[in-house]
């Protein structure tokens, strides 16, 4: 047994030798596996909500940035939206449960190729998040990403909500499969 691992030991060494002589030159095979990404970048710090007056429903837009590939083959994305904080302080408007029937938050969407954006009003949400774009196969943004995105927001401006400065957070995700 022994006679026969000297000879089998010296191939093996003589084997690594074949692959990896020393030259004057030297290469290697650089080798990426390209997956699906998705990123977004809110672009609107605060969103101030505004009133034309006289009761008129409160406004504001909120623009963002993505960056987003998807599979070439049943590839899928999504930008969603969901209110993860509620208005607050207490006696102003509220997603959740607003001090009347009708009061609501809806939005609007304006989305940049490849992205296709929601389809007509929305309401927001508490509870789960909503569509604000969808991509399909193969989707592709720009290296910087594409800006021009924006969801228009518009709160129902209520008698019942008490003077004073209300608060609430919107929580925007991407994916890409």
């Amino acid at each position: 047994m022994r006679k026969l691992l000297g000879p089998v030991f010296i191939g093996l060494l003589s084997s690594v030798n074949l692959f990896a002589q020393f030259g004057p030159t030297g290469t290697t095979t650089l080798q990426v596996v390209v997956g699906t990404e998705a990123a977004i970048q809110v672009d609107t710090a605060t969103t101030n909500l505004t009133s034309a007056g006289s009761f008129a429903d409160y406004t504001g837009s909120t623009d963002y940035t993505y960056k987003i590939r998807t599979s070439q083959a049943g590839g899928t994305g999504a930008i969603t939206v969901q209110i993860t904080t509620d208005f607050g302080p207490a006696g102003g408007p509220s997603v959740a449960a607003p001090p009347s029937p009708g009061d609501s938050l809806d939005f609007t969407c304006t989305a940049v190729a490849p992205a296709a954006g929601c389809a007509g009003s929305q309401a927001a949400s508490t509870l789960a998040a909503t569509n604000v774009a969808t991509f399909g196969a193969d989707a592709r943004s720009a290296l910087a990403g594409n800006g021009g995105n924006s969801v228009d927001w518009t709160l129902t401006n209520d008698p019942q909500y008490a003077t004073g400065t209300y608060n609430a957070t919107a929580t925007f995700t991407i994916s890409a499969t």
